[in-house]
């Protein structure tokens, strides 16, 4: 795999059942990219641990006053300098390659989990923590994935120069061959330590950027109401804590690093020690002495990859295990677990036939017929934002025990394939977004075709939305206008119309959508229920709302109480005949609520009819 070809055709289907797991996943799904990198490794390190032996040579040959052996010394010594610096280029690049694609591997697999849930991802991870995982985590999981093959060439690399000192030399190789291994082992007791140390310092990093993000997202509210020094006071904190920990980290990792630098140290000082004594003796020659002391240094840098290592590992298993957490969720079924036997299994699923026909909830009772435009009715906005996901065919919990699946048509919305059910029903949130481009791009969406954009823009009352537009991009026809990021730029009443259109655009067989109004004055807001009724007319709209002007245009008014439908009717109807209804409605009081004579009841009805003429 090279860079070039990025992004994947398909990232695969990952291994999250905890961080370790999921790090082997992606070492073996990037099994060719080591390889090479080991290759290229094994000649650097290779060529870097053959120079001692080759300097050894040398300074035998001057001592012999052999000049032909001087220049083949000479001649490879030349040839491992080449091999050294083709061996480091081509690692680095690997290496490189190998971070990159892990990083973009894991950035895919994100990418489409958020997809799949949607807006259940928040619900179910903090936003923040989706952030982070995405951002500094991801690099974290590549650093180790590409060390990895580093380290692999550096151990060969000892274990080879170890073993060939006790063939070339075996008073020295033996001590070599001991005092390596402690080397390399001598910082493990300290690993656990540092490991905590940095698990600490990315939990608290974690915190604040999920701070951060809340803050960001509520910057505007905030403002009003004046509370921006308080969440300051709160980041700065939160900072200070993420500054604190990391201090501490980097004060356990430099004791490893001084172990490290302070160990080979020592094994140097007792290698020439034992040396020189036995060249006084005449049992080595200086020649011999010379190799062995150069291998010795030599090998402090590819030991430095077993540090290198171990950091990569300790900061990469507490972001393998964020990112698992979220690449596990799973969009589940009420009967049969996971789609498919493992995560993501939704994709494998062979297409199936859309479902159609009337939409229940068993949960709550909630019927909505096939081609009819029904409204629901709840005193709970939150129940509200669940219902509607679950319409949408996301499984719900309840105090973690699933809940039946939505029914449409008699079929189980949650069992069917993500896609199919994305096609049969859609759902529109309370607070949609909107992506930054143009507005022709806003509604080039997944659609039927039965409905045009200018047909849906119409309906949604969007005429002083295309005006807005032009006047900002006068060079511009409304349709090329630029829409900022989240729409910024515009009301809040006219991204909300906006979203509607694009919902309209797409033409479900179901559309299902939650208080689509709530940003409209009253007169907009009856012109956008005629224009929903009649572009929908033939097709299932179910509408989540407490404005009497959409509930009269509703052919059927379902009212939920306590999470259970407690009355259907017409609006009017349900009005004079249900007392919570009306309370919710008409926002009564509980001295409001009051029994009603026949007189107060025909004035309410005159006031109703004028009041929707």
């Amino acid at each position: 795999m090279q860079i070039r070809d990025l992004p994947f055709t398909d990232p695969g289907m990952p291994d999250a059942r905890s961080g370790p797991h999921f790090l082997r996943w992606l070492g073996r799904n990037q099994l060719g990219g080591q390889l090479k990198s080991l290759a290229w490794g094994l000649l650097h390190f290779g060529s870097i641990a053959v120079l001692p032996y080759l300097v050894g040579l040398s300074v035998q040959a001057v001592i012999d006053r052999s000049g032909e052996r001087l220049a083949v010394a000479g001649a490879a010594m030349a040839l491992c300098g080449i091999a050294i610096a083709l061996g480091d280029t081509m690692l680095h690049r690997t290496a490189v390659t190998n971070w990159i694609t892990a990083a973009a591997r894991v950035q895919q697999l994100l990418a489409r989990k958020t997809a799949q849930l949607g807006s259940a991802l928040t619900r179910r991870v903090a936003a923040g923590e989706v952030v982070a995982v995405s951002t500094g985590d991801v690099e974290k999981i590549g650093w180790f994935v590409e060390a990895a093959s580093r380290f692999a060439a550096a151990a060969l690399t000892v274990v080879l120069v170890c073993v060939g000192l006790v063939v070339y030399q075996p008073a020295l190789g033996v001590v070599v061959a001991v005092g390596v291994p402690v080397l390399a082992l001598a910082v493990l007791p300290l690993l656990p330590r540092a490991t905590r140390r940095a698990d600490h310092q990315r939990e608290k990093a974690g915190r604040a950027t999920e701070l951060a993000s809340d803050t960001v997202a509520g910057l505007r509210v905030l403002r009003g109401i004046g509370g921006e020094e308080l969440f300051l006071d709160r980041y700065r904190s939160a900072s200070q804590e993420v500054r604190t920990a990391a201090v501490r980290s980097a004060r356990m990792w430099a004791v490893i690093s001084a172990v490290q630098v302070l160990l080979p140290g020592l094994l140097l000082i007792a290698v020439v020690w034992h040396g020189v004594n036995l060249a006084r003796e005449g049992r080595i020659t200086v020649g011999e002495l010379v190799t062995v002391y150069s291998a010795v240094t030599m090998l402090t840098y590819p030991l430095r990859h077993f540090e290198e290592i171990a950091m990569a590992y300790s900061f990469s298993r507490p972001s393998a295990k964020r990112a698992a957490r979220v690449l596990s969720l799973q969009r589940t079924t009420h009967v049969g677990g996971d789609l498919g036997g493992h995560v993501g299994g939704d994709e494998r699923r062979a297409p199936v036939e859309t479902p159609a026909g009337d939409l229940y909830d068993p949960v709550t009772g909630l019927l909505a017929p096939s081609g009819r435009l029904t409204a629901v009715v709840c005193g709970d906005p939150d129940e509200a934002g669940r219902l509607g996901e679950r319409l949408g065919g996301h499984a719900a919990f309840d105090d973690a025990e699933e809940l039946p699946s939505v029914l449409l048509g008699g079929v189980p919305l949650d069992e069917v394939p993500l896609a199919t059910a994305r096609t049969a029903v859609l759902v529109q949130d309370k607070d949609p977004v909107l992506l930054s481009g143009t507005l022709r791009g806003l509604l080039d969406v997944p659609a039927s075709g039965a409905v045009s954009a200018d047909d849906a823009l119409e309906a949604a009352q969007c005429a002083d939305v295309l005006d807005a537009l032009a006047q900002a991009s006068v060079d511009e026809a409304p349709m090329d206008a630029h829409v900022t990021e989240r729409g910024r730029s515009l009301s809040g009443g006219q991204r909300q119309r906006l979203a509607l259109a694009r919902s309209l655009v797409t033409d479900p067989d179901v559309l299902v959508l939650d208080e689509p109004t709530s940003a409209v004055d009253s007169h907009t807001e009856a012109r956008i229920a005629e224009g929903i009724k009649g572009l929908r007319k033939g097709r299932t709209t179910v509408v989540l709302t407490s404005s009497p002007l959409l509930l009269d245009r509703a052919e059927r008014v379902v009212f939920l109480h306590e999470g259970e439908v407690v009355a259907v009717g017409e609006h009017r109807e349900l009005v004079h005949s249900e007392p919570r209804y009306r309370a919710v409605v008409t926002r009564e009081t509980d001295e409001e609520q009051a029994p009603q004579t026949p007189t107060d009841i025909r004035s309410d009805i005159h006031i109703d009819i004028e009041e929707t003429a």
